[in-house]
C-alpha cells in the first residue's frame, strides 16, 4: 500500500483481495456479484427486523439514503415498494452505477440519483419511507440531512435510520477512526454522540419511536444472529448458575431484553452501533 489516500471503491477492492478479511467482505455485503449480496442481504435477520418495523408503510414510495451498492434499494423493491436511490458516488462497484446494474439485472424498477442527502432534489412530502443504512454518521451536515429527510416524508411516513456509528465523548473519535478497518485507506468514517443523533432527529421535526443500541436489536449486531447472541448469553451464564438453567433462560424473550439492555447500557465502545425510528406527525 502507498501512502496516497484511496478513493472508497479503491479501498473496498483492496479489501476484498486480503485474504484475512474474506468475513469482513461477506459481512458488508461487498460480494462481486451485487445482486447475490442482495439476495443474501433480503435473506438476512437484519432485513427481516427492518421489514417488521417498516411493515405498515410498505407498498409506498422509499427514499434508500446513501444507498451504496444497492442491496436496501433491492429489498424495498422485492418487497413491493416504488424505490428512489440516492448516492453520491458513481461507482459501478460500490455506488449508483453498481445500483443501475443491479436494477437491470433484477428487472426491478429502481430509479437511482446521485445526489447527496443534506440537499434532496425532490419536493416535500412525496415519501413514505425515507431509509439510511450506515448514511447519518457520514453526514457532512446531520442537522441538514436529517432535515431535508423530514421535509421529504409525507405526514406520517417513517424514517429509519440503521448501524449508525455513536461515541461516548468527543475525545472517542480518534480511537475510533484508528480502530476503523477502512479509515486509514479513504478517510471517509466518522460517528456522533448519542444526543447528536436524538437532537437531529427531532430538530428536523421527526418524533423519534425508538433509539436501539448495540445489543438491543439484530439490525445493529448482524451479522451475528439471534440464536448466536443467545448462545453467547447461555455459555457465560453455565458458569454461575449451571447449562440447564443457563439454557433456558437464554430464551427466555424478556430475560434477553433485561440482559440486552444492560449490555447496552454498560458498552462505551467507541463507533458501537445504534439504529433510529422515527416518524413525521
Amino acid at each position: 500500500m502507498s501512502d496516497k489516500q484511496l478513493t472508497w471503491e479503491e479501498a473496498v477492492q483492496w479489501l476484498k483481495y486480503q485474504p484475512d478479511r474474506q468475513d469482513l467482505v461477506r459481512a458488508c455485503y461487498y460480494d462481486d456479484s451485487v445482486l447475490e449480496a442482495s439476495q443474501r442481504f433480503v435473506s438476512s435477520e437484519e432485513w427481516q427486523a427492518v421489514f417488521d418495523i417498516a411493515n405498515d408503510w410498505m407498498k409506498g414510495d422509499v427514499l434508500d439514503l446513501g444507498a451504496g451498492n444497492g442491496i436496501s434499494s433491492y429489498a424495498f423493491a422485492i418487497a413491493g415498494c416504488r424505490v428512489t436511490a440516492l448516492e453520491p458516488n458513481p461507482s459501478d462497484i460500490v455506488g449508483a452505477g453498481a445500483i443501475a446494474k443491479l436494477a437491470k439485472e433484477s428487472n426491478l424498477d429502481i430509479k437511482v440519483i446521485q445526489s447527496f442527502g443534506e440537499s434532496l432534489p425532490f419536493d416535500d412530502n412525496i415519501f413514505d419511507i425515507v431509509y439510511g443504512r450506515q448514511v447519518l454518521h457520514h453526514a457532512e451536515n446531520l442537522s441538514k440531512l436529517c432535515q431535508e429527510a423530514a421535509r421529504v416524508l409525507r405526514p406520517k411516513g417513517l424514517f429509519i435510520a440503521t448501524r449508525e456509528h455513536v461515541i461516548s465523548q468527543p475525545q472517542d473519535l480518534e480511537y475510533f477512526l484508528q480502530s476503523h478497518p477502512l479509515h486509514q485507506l479513504y478517510g471517509g468514517e466518522n460517528a456522533f454522540l448519542l444526543k447528536q443523533y436524538n437532537d437531529a432527529i427531532l430538530q428536523a421535526g421527526l418524533k423519534l419511536q425508538a433509539s436501539y443500541g448495540h445489543y438491543q436489536t439484530v439490525i445493529n449486531y448482524a451479522p451475528i444472529t439471534r440464536s448466536r447472541y443467545q448462545q453467547n448469553i447461555a455459555n457465560k451464564l453455565k458458569k454461575y448458575v449451571g447449562s440447564q438453567l443457563a439454557s433456558w433462560l437464554s430464551n427466555q424473550s424478556n430475560f434477553i431484553k433485561l440482559v440486552s439492555n444492560i449490555h447496552t447500557w454498560r458498552d462505551h465502545t467507541a463507533g458501537r452501533l445504534y439504529s433510529f425510528v422515527a416518524t413525521k406527525p
